[in-house]
């Protein structure tokens, strides 16, 4: 079973972008590296998703721009990085006692 959490979701939602702060079309991307469990019609665990809008998303996904893989591959894991960060300091994580 892979760990889903709405929370983590939901908090994407009205927040800049990690990468470029554009506001507006923030969304919770998930990782697309199968090392983070993605399989065919398989999303990655919800801890595993990074906050970023809809151009930077379609940037890491490939949709859009010429990046290599290693080079979508950073920007997604620079955005994840960033992300975690947000969590913590917003308190939408918090580690138990």
């Amino acid at each position: 079973m892979t760990y889903r959490n709405k929370k983590l979701l939901d908090a994407a939602r009205d927040r800049p972008c990690v990468l470029c702060g554009s506001i507006g079309t923030t969304v919770a991307a998930h990782s697309n590296s199968l090392a983070h469990g993605r399989g065919f019609a398989h999303k990655t665990a919800d801890f595993y998703v990074c906050y970023v809008c809809m151009h930077c998303h379609d940037q890491i996904d490939g949709r859009a721009g010429k990046l290599t893989k290693e080079e979508k591959r950073e920007m997604w894991m620079d955005a994840w990085v960033k992300t975690v960060a947000v969590w913590f300091e917003e308190g939408i994580v918090e580690v138990k006692k």
